[in-house]
């Protein structure tokens, strides 16, 4: 049997405010298997952004065990978890954190600067990612210059550019429309299918629908495991919708 990507086993974290102590999350154990395509669900405060700091090591449990591709991680240190951050696993946010005076290409190009890639390498491998997500005639363009949804693209291709064994989204549609977020859900969905895990946490159950499997926290711990019954729906959705063509003035 393949081991899962990700494996928890009682993990958990918490906070001291004062003489009071949170419990952000308790005694969470899940696999989640290469290839997956998993959604987190709940609402405010019920945990779902810790668990992602803490598999995404942008945070360290208080307590528990975690392991990412075989690797225990929750002993690392600090270089050693932006090492995993860097190396492993690609993140899409909200917002979509480009640098407005930079292009595409060299927004991609980003994270490869922390490797000892040459300069022309980095370029072409940035510039596959940007062809990959359907930008590859937009690589000299500033986000100022792109619509919501191809800056998101670029952000997703960036995640993309250090081939991680892993995807993790925190409300990567939150700031586009209805349309825009049906096309960026189905490029995540169409990378899973080529064979990259995805994670991504929502609060919309129609972004969840878009995944295989949806977990759900309330209070710090999971209560829902279900695989997603509405996946092929999403997937028929996904295709109705292209891509639009770029707004002439943001050319």
């Amino acid at each position: 049997m393949v081991a899962p990507i990700i494996r928890t086993r009682g993990l958990s974290k918490q906070y001291e405010m004062g003489d009071t102590v949170v419990h952000a999350l308790r005694d969470v154990s899940i696999d989640i298997a290469q290839g997956e395509m998993l959604a987190v669900m709940g609402p405010s405060g019920s945990g779902k952004s810790t668990f992602m700091n803490l598999i995404g090591c942008l945070d360290r449990p208080s307590g528990g065990h975690y392991e990412l591709a075989g690797e225990s991680v929750e002993t690392l240190s600090a270089d050693e978890l932006a090492e995993i951050r860097n190396r492993r696993i690609g993140f899409v946010f909200q917002q979509f954190n480009l640098l407005p005076r930079t292009s595409a290409l060299e927004n991609v190009e980003l994270p490869l600067l922390y490797t000892r890639l040459a300069a022309q390498e980095r370029r072409e491998r940035a510039s596959r990612r940007l062809e990959q997500v359907g930008l590859g005639d937009r690589l000299d363009h500033h986000p100022r210059q792109l619509s919501g949804g191809q800056q998101q693209r670029v952000a997703i291709a960036r995640a993309l550019v250090n081939d991680p064994v892993l995807i993790l989204a925190d409300e990567p549609t939150g700031a586009l429309d209805s349309r825009t977020s049906v096309e960026v859900m189905a490029l995540l969905q169409r990378l899973n299918r080529e064979g990259m895990t995805v994670v991504l946490v929502t609060h919309e159950n129609d972004i969840a629908g878009f995944a295989s499997r949806i977990i759900t926290f309330r209070d710090g711990e999971v209560v829902g495991d279900l695989p997603n019954q509405a996946n092929d729906a999403a997937a028929a959705l996904a295709e109705s919708v292209r891509p639009r063509a770029a707004d002439p003035a943001a050319t």
